[in-house]
């Protein structure tokens, strides 16, 4: 821990669990170069403050209704904050900064923010205070969504069947049939578009971009950056495995009942389960899913969050006895997702791909099976599957046969030996970025002389 100065960082995360993590990883990240810590955030999904006791944290007002904080449509509420966090952060960034000649407040060097905000340019730059971008996406998902807009006025969909498994030329790897996915149906054209169109034109005039990636992991796209792109940017990721005190990056409090019972397994005999904080699926998949893995015959621990199935509860949809065989489901608000990665037993992962659980899942060295729904984990299976080869894609198949073999495959067959091969080199490439004279190391340092020089 280097000694504290009094440079103060403010940080205003989205409050979003996948943007959450990032920014609070990253704020211990620069506490440990020695800056001091404010943290600008929303009622909405407020981060728990007695997990981080050395940071300042600031509350604004964030104008949703209950109705709006429980939307499943993601758009609509990045817009609702955005339309009405202005005010309250320019109200809030005013008082520090008035208050930054005093010797606890520390004097500001910088604002950085999530690249959801697509206000806070011009108010950073009402204060004269230099502004930096948190990219919590992989790198080529940031820079590729970014021509989202373009592909649909060159009238790139619709196609026919008969191209869905083609490749996109400007979205490698991803296919035709992913990026109509992502795309989204005609109602969500132009608001998205015009969302992706304000996030760019606000990310260019900024000091610089912070992305939650390596070198290891997006050097092709990196290295293309300055076509869109002319300020400086710093992959400094995966954030999770640098050299700082531990402490809890989660929105909820994990619940560690899983690792007694992990305990007891054998060594990568387990298949863990889980499909991050935002997706849902049906009473249907949850079932095809269930019997999938219960017919392997290997042990699985399924983490199944609350409101995640849609329809009854999802306990009464399973057949009579299945608890008592060698899988578990647990019903549980949050997962301690790194000590199961990390754990002796875990021997593959069943993901939906978002970018924090492909990051941990290939620092551990877990090889992955692909289920993704939405946005950038469409891109993140690709690169896992196609790319580095160190998972199984199920192309959107929800059923119990396709699960039952995707799992078997993994962790019983050889092609299962030779994916956990690929994926142990990729982690020890990896992890050796965080390390003194890693790309990652030598981009946080510039980052931190940057930040310094204000």
């Amino acid at each position: 821990m280097e000694k504290r100065n009094k440079t103060r960082v403010i940080l205003f995360p989205l409050p979003l669990q996948g943007c959450i993590n990032p920014m609070l990883q990253l704020a211990k990240i620069l506490y440990s170069r020695g800056f001091s810590i404010t943290i600008i955030h929303t009622l909405f999904n407020a981060p728990k403050r007695s997990d981080h006791p050395l940071f300042t944290f600031l509350q604004i007002p964030d104008g949703l209704s209950e109705t709006q904080k429980q939307s499943r449509d993601v758009l609509l509420q990045l817009t609702l904050l955005n339309n009405n966090c202005e005010n309250p952060l320019r109200e809030c960034l005013t008082k520090l900064i008035k208050g930054s000649e005093t010797e606890e407040g520390g004097e500001i060097s910088c604002l950085i923010d999530d690249s959801g905000w697509v206000f806070t340019q011009s108010v950073a730059e009402s204060f004269n205070l230099p502004r930096f971008v948190l990219c919590a996406y992989k790198f080529t998902f940031f820079l590729r969504h970014l021509l989202v807009p373009q592909l649909r006025r060159e009238g790139f969909l619709p196609f026919p069947d008969s191209e869905a498994e083609d490749s996109v030329p400007t979205f490698q790897p991803l296919r035709k049939k992913d990026l109509a996915r992502i795309m989204g149906n005609k109602d969500q054209a132009e608001p998205l578009d015009d969302y992706l169109f304000k996030i760019l034109e606000t990310t260019k005039p900024a000091s610089g971009l912070i992305v939650m990636s390596c070198e290891e992991l997006d050097r092709d796209s990196l290295s293309e950056s300055h076509k869109v792109f002319t300020f400086p940017i710093y992959p400094i990721g995966p954030p999770h495995i640098h050299d700082v005190p531990a402490s809890s990056s989660s929105l909820f409090e994990p619940d560690q009942s899983c690792i007694p019972w992990l305990n007891t397994r054998e060594t990568r005999s387990v298949i863990y389960v889980s499909l991050g904080s935002i997706v849902t699926i049906t009473e249907s998949q949850f079932l095809e899913i269930a019997c999938g893995l219960r017919q392997t015959n290997l042990s699985f621990l399924w983490v199944v969050r609350p409101g995640s199935v849609q329809g009854r509860d999802w306990i009464e949809s399973l057949p009579s006895g299945f608890m008592d065989g060698k899988g578990k489901i647990i019903r549980i608000v949050w997962a301690p997702q790194l000590d199961v990665l990390a754990h002796r037993a875990t021997g593959g992962f069943l993901t939906h791909n978002g970018w924090n659980s492909t990051l941990e899942s290939i620092c551990e060295g877990v090889p992955m099976i692909s289920l993704p729904f939405v946005w950038d984990q469409l891109l993140n299976a690709r690169f896992v599957s196609d790319v580095w080869r160190i998972g199984i894609h199920l192309e959107g198949r929800i059923e119990r046969r396709e699960i039952e073999r995707a799992v078997t495959r993994l962790m019983v067959e050889p092609e299962g030996e030779e994916i956990r091969e690929r994926v142990n080199v990729l982690r020890d490439e990896v992890r050796r970025s965080v390390q003194r004279g890693g790309s990652s190391s030598r981009y946080l340092d510039e980052l931190v002389d940057r930040i310094t020089s204000f």
